[in-house]
């Protein structure tokens, strides 16, 4: 019995231990103490989109940044770049930043320290064939990180990125007004701004509300004087 108690023990470590770093988009001291950037340091301001490329959540997003002048940092699902290669590329052409949001769309906490590994090596194949780009920033999918996964970023010189504030785009109920409030007002130097550019992945035609969305938080985004850049266009802080 007592073997089995510290055994039980054990595994519960273990499993704290993996999933330690997992709170953090909910969490911004773990951000900190685990070094994932959600923060840009000096003038600037970032907006990110996750999930793409999409048929047509992607172009009406970047014909909206276009229309602004505006550059930002698309996080792609290589599943998703083998559906849409030519979009992938449009991304990279019109000037945007390319990051790694892996090949297929799975917690992290679900997969093994292996299967993440080939998973990442499959998606950073595919967006560099479709782009001509080797990512080099990484958020895994749904914000999560588990022990593993931050550790692999690390090896692999990555620069692990959550965000400082999110429109919360992805559900069924929500409403362009309600995603740019929470994308927009208050927005200051240094925030990376999470949105979606795709709906494969959340309530279907989420991607229109964020589009409808996207003019007021780039009003406000602009009204704050600071800079909008791209990930690799400012420097990370916790």
């Amino acid at each position: 019995m007592r073997a089995l108690k510290l055994g039980l023990a054990g595994a519960g470590v273990l499993a704290a231990a993996w999933s330690a770093p997992a709170a953090a988009p909910v969490v911004p001291a773990l951000c900190t103490a685990f070094a994932i950037r959600r923060t840009l340091d000096g003038p600037g301001l970032a907006l990110t989109f996750d999930d793409g490329p999409h048929p047509q959540g992607t172009p009406a997003v970047l014909d909206a940044l276009a229309r602004y002048g505006v550059r930002a940092t698309f996080f792609l699902v290589g599943e998703q770049v083998m559906r849409n290669p030519s979009l992938a590329g449009e991304i990279a052409a019109a000037g945007h930043e390319v990051a790694l949001h892996g090949y297929a769309h799975t917690l992290l906490l679900r997969r093994t320290p292996g299967g993440l590994e080939r998973d990442l090596d499959r998606a950073l194949a595919v967006i560099e064939s479709a782009t001509g780009i080797v990512p080099t920033s990484y958020r895994p999918p749904y914000g999560v990180f588990s022990a593993a996964g931050l550790a692999l970023c690390r090896r692999r010189g990555w620069d692990p990125v959550l965000w400082s504030r999110w429109g919360r785009d992805w559900g069924a109920h929500e409403t362009p007004e309600a995603i740019a409030r929470r994308a927009g007002e208050g927005l200051r130097a240094g925030d990376i701004v999470l949105l979606h550019d795709a709906d494969d992945y959340s309530a279907p035609g989420s991607w229109q509300r964020t589009v409808a969305a996207l003019p007021a938080v780039l009003e406000s985004a602009l009204a704050t004087g600071a800079p909008l850049v791209t990930l690799s266009g400012g420097n990370g802080s916790g």
